[in-house]
Order: structure tokens, then C-alpha cells, then sequence
């Protein structure tokens, strides 16, 4: 990253437009894109929080690149992604969830409890949702595998659909009965959004 303080790129995946961030130190920031004015806000907090330096700039992100369409293309799965990272953007007692979440390997899932007991604080599970939820490098950082004590899906970042690819492409173990029971309740919303709509 020489010569570049925060350099970044748009990178187009099976799950929407996602935005790669990287300092000197290493990948900052894999952010889901869901309306055009997220790229703005998510640019607007790099350069409130690390640098205004921000440079749109693809080829110092090819790696990360490569090895995210390796993931989806299932290439993946038996290594993690070989990325330095840089988590200045979270800290405390959330880094030290991320650092034991990027442990849990490909296709397997854990318990929000079970994660707060490796973070060495078992009562703390609202706090580890909090890093989940706060989490800087989704997909990379594997958030999408933790799910609820009684294997329900619980929340993400971008979105309850794409945790469950995420987790179907894995093919994790834990998930058919998560999976199964968010998509139901995913088309129930839809269906009673479709009828809020039919009515007007």
C-alpha cells in the first residue's frame, strides 16, 4: 500500500456489491453495499476515522479480490483467506470476539454463548452480538457462523439472506434447521409485505 493511506475498490459478488478498504497495515474494511448512498457513508467514516487519504485503487486490492472469488466459487474451503488485516477500526473486548470468531473454521458454526466463553467472558453474549454486529470484515472475519443457542439464525450485518448462502455455501453443519426456519420467516415478511402492497 505504499504511498496510499486507504486505498479501496468496488468488488461485485454473488451476494451484491461489496467495498474493499485497505491501509499499509492491511484489509480495513469489506463493506455490503445495499443502496447507492452506502458507499458514500462508508468512504465518510475511513477518512473520519483513519485517514482522509482515500484512494480508489483496484490493483492493490487484486488479492483480496482473487481469494473472496475463490471463496465463492468454493475454491476455499479448506484454508482461511491469507490476508493481513488491520482492525484499528474495533477494539477491546470486540477485537479480542473477532480474533477467537476468525478461529471457527469453514463449515462450522458456534453459539453466541459458546463464542463469549472462548472470549473469556461467558456472561458477556449481548456483547459478543455487539462485535458481530460491529464487525469490520465480514465474509473474512466468518460472523455469518454464529448462530442462536437453539440454532436460529440471529442477526448480520448484510443481511439474513446472505448469511444464509453464506452458510449454505459452506454447507455448514448447524445450519439446515437455522436455514430452513429464517427462510421461512424471510418469506413470511415478504409475503405480508406483498399484501401491505396488494392493498394499497
Amino acid at each position: 500500500m505504499e504511498g496510499l493511506d486507504v486505498a479501496y475498490r468496488r468488488f461485485d459478488s454473488p451476494l451484491g456489491r461489496l467495498l474493499l478498504a485497505a491501509s499499509r497495515r492491511g484489509l480495513l474494511q469489506v463493506a455490503y453495499l445495499a443502496d447507492p448512498q452506502d458507499e458514500d457513508r462508508v468512504l465518510e467514516r475511513l477518512a473520519a476515522a483513519i485517514s482522509p487519504r482515500l484512494v480508489n485503487a483496484p490493483r492493490r486490492l487484486d488479492r483480496v479480490a482473487c481469494q473472496l472469488e475463490e471463496y465463492f466459487c468454493g475454491r476455499r474451503r479448506r484454508q482461511r483467506f491469507q490476508l493481513a488485516l488491520d482492525l484499528q477500526l474495533i477494539d477491546g473486548f470486540h477485537r479480542t470476539v473477532l480474533t477467537c470468531l476468525a478461529q471457527v473454521p469453514y463449515g462450522e458454526t458456534v453459539s453466541y454463548a459458546a463464542l463469549a466463553l472462548t472470549a473469556g467472558r461467558p456472561r458477556a453474549v449481548r456483547a459478543v452480538g455487539s462485535a458481530c454486529a460491529r464487525n469490520p470484515l465480514p465474509i473474512v472475519i466468518p460472523c455469518h457462523r454464529v448462530l442462536r443457542s437453539d440454532g436460529s439464525l440471529g442477526g448480520y450485518r448484510g443481511g439474513g439472506q446472505a448469511k444464509i448462502r453464506l452458510l449454505e455455501l459452506e454447507g455448514a453443519r448447524s445450519s439446515p434447521r437455522a436455514t430452513a426456519g429464517a427462510r421461512g420467516r424471510l418469506l413470511e415478511l415478504e409475503g405480508s409485505r406483498a399484501g401491505v402492497g396488494g392493498a394499497r
